[in-house]
């Protein structure tokens, strides 16, 4: 595991588990995607609980709540330049780093700028603020 990791901002490569497969009982993400680390909290036992935000592709449709990724940032984390993608902020995966079975590679692919990082967290926060969030968790 990198010294680094893990770090809000950060953007790593994560079997991610959409909400609609979690109700329909599928337990893993069917491919890995990257995703955005939004939550890092440690408990007194040193283990460190992550909240995990989707990266997509797939235009979010209007009743979702995303952020657009600008092209700098895209290239700060090592994502596609080619398409727009988004954070999607209204849902989120639940993983706590040592017990994890999804999280396989302890390395972050890139990271975005603390002032963009700041922007998804407030985004996130706002979701969670109005109960809005959709939570699927991994442990």
């Amino acid at each position: 595991m990198a010294d680094d990791f893990p770090r809000v901002g950060q953007v790593i490569d994560y079997h991610y588990l959409w909400k609609w497969q979690d109700l329909r009982g599928e337990t893993e993400g069917r491919k890995k995607r990257p995703s955005c680390v939004v939550v890092v909290a440690i408990d007194r036992d040193g283990k460190h609980h992550l909240f995990i935000l989707p990266i997509t592709s797939k235009e979010p449709a209007a009743d979702r709540q995303a952020v657009l990724i600008p092209e700098t940032e895209a290239r700060r984390a090592k994502l596609d330049t080619d398409m727009p993608l988004w954070v999607m902020v209204d849902e989120v995966n639940y993983d706590i780093l040592e017990t994890s079975y999804t999280l396989e590679d302890r390395t972050a692919r890139g990271q975005f700028s603390p002032a963009f990082s700041k922007q998804i967290v407030l985004a996130f926060r706002s979701m969670r603020d109005a109960q809005a969030l959709r939570i699927s968790k991994r442990t």
